[in-house]
C-alpha cells in the first residue's frame, strides 16, 4: 500500500524531506499534473533507482492520488481537491518540477507556481506546442527553463524525448535534466526551432507506425485472411520490425535492402508503394504536423 499523505505539510513535516525555508532546494521532483506521460518519467524514475520519498506529484482528483500511490509505493501524491495549493507547496523548495498539464494550462500553472520557486529550481514542461518563451514569461527572470517533447512509447522507456534549453539553463541543469528523462528512452538535444520537425517524426511518429499496422490489416482481409489472423499478424509484424529498427546502428535502408529480393515478392510492393507516391506522401504528412504544430504554439501564445 502506498502513502498518501492528507497535505503536502504532513509531508514536509513527517521528516521525508525538509520544505527548504533556508532557501536551499532537496532532491525533491515534483510532477505537477500526473497523466500518462508524467507518470512514465516518474515510473522510470522509480525503476532506476530514485528513492520514492524524493517523488511528489499533483493531481486534481483524491482517487487519482490513491491510485498513484498505490501504483508507486513510497511516493506523496496530492490531490487539488484536499490541498487546494498543492502544486505551490510541491515546487516549494523542489530541485526539479516537471509540468505535464494539458498545453492550453500550462502558463496558468506556470504562474501559479512562480512564487513558490526556488532561483536553482528546473523547470522542465513536457507539454506540446509551448515556446520557452512562453515558459519564461509566465516564470520569475532567471529562472531555469527547458522545454520537451516525448512519445508515448515513453511509457515502455523505448521513447524519444528532445530537450530545448531555456536561455538561463546552464549546462549542469540540463545535463540534469538529461540524466532524469532518460528513464523515458533516448534523449536528443535540438534547438527549439527545431521542435516543430521533431515532433513531427518522433512526436506524431507513433501514430504513423500505428497507421502502417492497421492498413495491413486491412490488406489482409481483403486477401482473404480472418480479421483477427490479420490483425495479429500485422501487429506483430510491425512490432517486431520496431525491435530490429532499435538495435544499435540499426540502418532502415539496409534493413529493408534484405528483405528485398531481386524480382521477388517484397520488390513488387515496394515498387508498387514507389508508383504510388508513398514517400512523398509521409513527407507531406510530416510537413502538415509540422505545421500544425506551429500554428498551435502561435494559438497558445
Amino acid at each position: 500500500m502506498g502513502v498518501r499523505c492528507e497535505s503536502l505539510q504532513e509531508y514536509f513535516s513527517a521528516g521525508r524531506r525538509s520544505n527548504c525555508n533556508d532557501g536551499s532546494m532537496s532532491n525533491r521532483i515534483a510532477f505537477l499534473g500526473c497523466g500518462s506521460m508524467n507518470e512514465a518519467i516518474l515510473s522510470g524514475l522509480l525503476e532506476g533507482g530514485t528513492d520514492p520519498s524524493d517523488i511528489v506529484a499533483t493531481v486534481r482528483r483524491a482517487d487519482r492520488a490513491a491510485e498513484l500511490a498505490e501504483r508507486h509505493h513510497g511516493i506523496t501524491a496530492i490531490a487539488g481537491e484536499e490541498e487546494p495549493d498543492n502544486n505551490k507547496q510541491a515546487a516549494k523548495g523542489s530541485a526539479v518540477v516537471i509540468l505535464g498539464v494539458k498545453p492550453p494550462g500550462i502558463a496558468d500553472l506556470a504562474r501559479e507556481i512562480s512564487g513558490s520557486l526556488s532561483p536553482g529550481t528546473i523547470v522542465i514542461s513536457v507539454a506540446a506546442a509551448v515556446s520557452l518563451a512562453q515558459l519564461e514569461a509566465a516564470l520569475p527572470d532567471g529562472q531555469p527553463v527547458i522545454r520537451t517533447m516525448p512519445n508515448t512509447p515513453a511509457k515502455l522507456g523505448r521513447g524519444v524525448v528532445s530537450v530545448s534549453p531555456g536561455s538561463h539553463c546552464t549546462p549542469e541543469q540540463l545535463q540534469k535534466a538529461k540524466d532524469i528523462l532518460k528513464s523515458a528512452g533516448t534523449v536528443v538535444e535540438v534547438p527549439e526551432d527545431q521542435v516543430d520537425a521533431l515532433s513531427a517524426i518522433s512526436g506524431s511518429g507513433p501514430a504513423y507506425a500505428f497507421y502502417l499496422a492497421e492498413a495491413m490489416a486491412s490488406a489482409g482481409v481483403e486477401l482473404g485472411l480472418p480479421p483477427e489472423l490479420s490483425l495479429l499478424l500485422a501487429r506483430e509484424t510491425v512490432a517486431g520490425a520496431g525491435f530490429m529498427l532499435a538495435e544499435p546502428g540499426a540502418d532502415p535502408s539496409a534493413l529493408r535492402k534484405a528483405v528485398t529480393s531481386p524480382n521477388g515478392t517484397t520488390e513488387r510492393a515496394i515498387a508498387t508503394f514507389d508508383d504510388r507516391g508513398i514517400p512523398s506522401i509521409i513527407a507531406a504528412g510530416a510537413r502538415a504536423a509540422a505545421d500544425r504544430a506551429a500554428e498551435i504554439t502561435k494559438q497558445l501564445g
